[in-house]
């Protein structure tokens, strides 16, 4: 059986950033994830708040983290954690890959978030085939042609900035107004192939062999309903954490967010979250690193604690 000091689940900016503090901390690091490093970071087409950066496109700073990483010695791997079992002094997980049992001191809970789905009639027919949750990974496909954008909130406002750049005429239709930050709001409402349709229910993707429009309903007194014709749909209607498989720890919050304190520990000792799947307020980068940087600090000292 593998044997680490902490084990981290999950490599986006939380997790990248626990690996680097936990293996300068002289603890043996095991950084695990099921797809590419990066986490939300390698869909955003420009990253523009991230200190000392400027603008940046998100899949390069993934690999800027990432390689910062490997140039201390993290071992990465790609495995998908099943199950943790609380046995006190040491944790064991069990990955789906080949049927993996690792032991560890300590683990740090890292998975992030996935988009959510609005549920509603012609989502499921047309996904990833007209609907999509990624702009900078299916843009391109969309270029000339007329798309709507789905969602008010910074990523939604961010990526549609990069959509109208390329794109015949972009729809925003939003349940609220705007909420993304002010600067970036008004750039995007100054974009003269930009409509905003704000205050609205989306009812139904409809189309026959290909997606064709959106049905919509103001949820003002008038209700009004709209067809609003397009090639392709980007949802960004917020994100639900990854935490099916830690449930049963008794860890997480009625929204399936890990419940931690100020130095990120979970009600179990030696298991911490850090970044997006925690139970925040403000979810960035930026925040992340430093959610992983606490998680890390707090597993070594535990850690030499129990060597004591």
């Amino acid at each position: 059986m593998n044997k680490y000091d902490v084990v981290i689940i999950g490599s986006g900016p939380a997790g990248m950033t626990a690996a680097i503090y936990a293996v300068r901390a002289n603890m043996k690091t095991l950084l695990l994830d099921k797809l590419a490093p990066g986490g939300q970071m390698v869909n955003t087409n420009e990253i523009e708040n991230y200190t000392g950066s400027g603008t940046v496109n998100g899949a390069e700073l993934s690999m800027q983290m990432f390689e910062h990483t490997q140039e201390l010695g993290v071992e990465f791997d790609y495995k998908t954690v099943l199950e943790i079992e609380d046995k006190g002094d040491i944790k064991i997980l069990r990955c789906e890959e080949d049927d993996t049992v690792l032991e560890t001191t300590t683990v740090i809970l890292a998975t992030g978030t996935v988009p959510r789905s609005l549920e509603i009639p012609g989502e499921e027919r047309f996904a990833g085939s007209g609907i999509s949750w990624c702009a900078i990974c299916d843009g391109a496909q969309y270029r000339d042609k007329d798309v709507v954008v789905i969602g008010g909130g910074n990523s939604a406002v961010e990526e549609s900035i990069y959509l109208a750049g390329i794109v015949n005429k972009l729809t925003v239709v939003t349940m609220f107004d705007l909420t993304a930050d002010p600067k970036v709001c008004d750039k995007l409402r100054g974009m003269e192939n930009v409509t905003v349709y704000p205050y609205q229910d989306v009812l139904e993707f409809t189309g026959e062999s290909k997606l064709s429009g959106v049905s919509i309903k103001s949820t003002k007194e008038d209700a009004t309903e709209r067809h609003v014709t397009c090639d392709g749909v980007f949802e960004y209607i917020g994100l639900k954490p990854t935490s099916d498989n830690f449930a049963g720890l008794g860890i997480l919050d009625k929204f399936g967010c890990i419940i931690v304190d100020d130095e990120m520990q979970t009600s179990v000792k030696g298991i911490y979250g850090a970044g997006d799947i925690t139970n925040k307020k403000l979810r960035q980068i930026v925040t992340a690193c430093s959610d992983g940087a606490i998680a890390a600090n707090s597993a070594a000292k535990y850690v030499e604690s129990l060597g004591d």
